[in-house]
């Protein structure tokens, strides 16, 4: 899914109003995750809390009546890219870390984490995951061969 300039800066706003809804503050107190839900219909993407309270909303019109079967794939991709380059605002919400922001469908079923902010743990995506279990075979079956 190649994403245009628009989609991507209504992602971003979305996550930096997040952040204005849960600013920093030397003492979080707030233990909550992020839920974002996509709606492969309307296009919306909307995130809440843990007690299932909107923090924002907003609609991404490429999403609109999306009928990709791989949707959520590259949904989760554009977000995680997102929230790499905004890694400094995630990181600075006013939320009791660890917290993650986790992709959700419409009927609030988990797809992806997307991100983890703890400071130290970095989510490794499929992108960087693929061939990997070729990888350890191959390795695994020269490692044998020695013997």
């Amino acid at each position: 899914m190649k994403t245009s300039d628009q989609t991507n800066q209504q992602i971003e706003r979305a996550i930096r109003k997040i952040g204005q809804k849960y600013p920093y503050t030397d003492t979080p107190t707030l233990l909550t995750d992020i839920h974002l839900r996509v709606s492969q219909d309307s296009g919306e993407m909307l995130a809440f809390d843990d007690d299932d309270n909107e923090i924002t909303r907003c609609v991404v019109e490429e999403w609109i009546d999306n009928k990709d079967d791989a949707f959520y794939e590259q949904v989760t991709k554009v977000l995680r890219q997102s929230l790499h380059r905004l890694s400094n605002v995630v990181d600075n919400y006013g939320l009791l870390k660890p917290f993650s922001l986790v992709l959700e469908d419409d009927d609030k079923e988990s797809i992806a984490e997307l991100y983890i902010a703890d400071g130290d743990t970095i989510i490794i995506s499929g992108d960087l995951m693929e061939g990997l279990s070729q990888d350890l075979d191959s390795f695994f079956k020269d490692l044998m061969s020695r013997e």
